[in-house]
């Protein structure tokens, strides 16, 4: 009898689209493929996709050089809110929060909003206080923690800061994470589309997607399902499936990109800013990395 065959490992990251030059992403890169190197040596070692995700997402959110956890800039009122959405492919089972104040790592929240509640996503204090219940490390002193290496974000780092994770373990399973502190200066409790599942982030059993950009047009265009859809029911590829969601958006006037990552093959970074960082394991096993 022929053994079955399983798909290779694979893994996408992001740490954000938008109008930047090259020649400032070096440190940034650099840790992208420090990430993508650690996310798959635990994916050799027979991790489950659904924790690679969060795990790099973490790391992505803890280093302080993306507008996500730690590297988030304030509100309109000088606060700090973030979201975050984890999603398994397998059974579709999410965790999602968003405008969270006070407490570290908003995806490790959402994944225990997906382990540990009926819900999908918790918001503002209900999450605030769903992440106390569950002993979540809480951020005592916002401006010592969120301002990294004495430099506070500025009006042109609006577009360079949300990450993101998709991952397909030895077995086939598929996952994603998106996580952001949303744009500079925004509205008091705005949210954007990275905790929105089918928006920002969004996996299933034919697609994994992390979306980063203009928010407001990815929610507009259900980018990350929308994928998923013309997939299934249109039977494109996944390559001109994300393409034509990313043109689709384009076309009502935003921009930004995504990765996405099927069930077998590598993944795919369409975009329609000036650059996306990104990193990934391509078909021979080697980390890659671009901006």
């Amino acid at each position: 009898m022929t053994p079955i065959s399983m798909p290779p490992i694979s893994l996408a990251v992001h740490g954000g689209a938008g109008n930047y030059e090259l020649k400032d992403q070096d440190e940034r890169i650099a840790q992208l493929r420090q990430v993508v190197t650690e996310g798959k040596a635990m994916l050799q070692d027979g991790a489950k996709a659904l924790d690679v995700a969060e795990a790099l997402a973490v790391l992505l959110e803890d280093c302080g050089l993306y507008v996500a956890g730690k590297g988030t800039g304030p509100n309109s009122a000088g606060e700090y809110e973030l979201d975050a959405c984890i999603m398994n492919g397998a059974d579709r089972k999410i965790g999602a929060v968003c405008a969270l104040k006070g407490y570290k790592n908003p995806v490790r929240v959402a994944r225990k909003v997906l382990e540990n509640t009926p819900h999908v996503m918790l918001a503002g204090r209900g999450a605030e206080n769903f992440a106390s219940a569950q002993h979540c490390d809480q951020i005592l002193n916002p401006l010592d923690y969120y301002i990294v290496q004495g430099i506070t974000r500025t009006p042109e780092d609006l577009d360079t800061g949300t990450i993101g994770v998709v991952a397909r373990d030895k077995h086939g399973h598929l996952a994603a994470a998106t996580s952001t502190g949303g744009l500079l200066g925004k509205m008091q409790g705005r949210v954007g589309d990275s905790p929105l599942p089918g928006a920002g982030c969004w996996a299933d059993t034919r697609v994994a997607v992390s979306c980063t950009g203009q928010g407001e047009y990815f929610i507009k265009a259900a980018i990350a399902a929308d994928i998923s859809a013309r997939m299934r029911y249109g039977g494109y590829s996944l390559e001109a499936s994300a393409s034509g969601a990313i043109h689709d958006m384009g076309v009502q006037g935003g921009y930004g990109g995504l990765i996405a990552l099927g069930p077998l093959g590598d993944p795919v970074f369409p975009f329609n800013s000036k650059g996306m960082r990104r990193g990934w394991i391509d078909g021979d096993g080697e980390v890659q990395t671009a901006v």
